[in-house]
């Protein structure tokens, strides 16, 4: 049987949209060995470039504007924070240094500093990201949507009720 042009041509575009599709899917999660380690939430990732771990936000190591915001809503002092990240950096040195890791990405790829947003799996199938919460390292990114924000504040729950981290002091 001999398709019409109209035929061949529904059926060239189905197949292919679904290489494309199946493509997407299989570049949903990349691996790579850390090189580098900059803070609580940011790694380097040789082959692949600066990673931000999605949904999540640690102190950083200055002072900087953000120190408002864990002041005002959480009335976290700054002398807290500086302490919080400097124990978030050594975790991630301690669990990161000569490790290869997987990313799994959800669906915004990049931030607006062009670093590549990502869930990091450790090897023993830790999630990096959620670690940090469940330690009260960090606390969950709540300016935007991704797809494990209700399991991260979940987490980060059960820190504060713990008061581990941030959370030790706060109400």
């Amino acid at each position: 049987m001999i398709l019409g042009g109209n035929s061949a041509k529904a059926i060239l575009c189905s197949l292919l949209l679904t290489l494309l599709l199946a493509t997407n899917a299989v570049a949903t999660t990349r691996s790579g060995n850390v090189s580098w380690v900059y803070d609580g939430d940011t790694i380097r990732v040789a082959g692949i470039g600066k990673v931000r771990l999605i949904g999540i936000d640690t102190p950083e190591k200055d002072n900087s504007a953000r120190d408002t915001y864990y002041l005002k809503r959480y009335q976290i002092k700054r002398t807290t924070l500086r302490n919080i990240a400097n124990r978030a950096f050594r975790l991630n040195l301690s669990l990161l240094k000569n490790c290869r890791v997987s990313l799994e990405f959800d669906q915004e790829k990049t931030d607006r500093y062009g670093r590549i947003l990502a869930y990091v799996i450790l090897p023993d199938g830790r999630m990096l990201n959620r670690l940090l919460l469940e330690k009260g390292l960090a606390s969950v990114y709540r300016r935007f949507d991704f797809r494990l924000k209700k399991d991260f504040l979940r987490a980060e729950r059960s820190a504060r009720k713990q008061k581990l981290g941030l959370w030790h002091k706060t109400n």
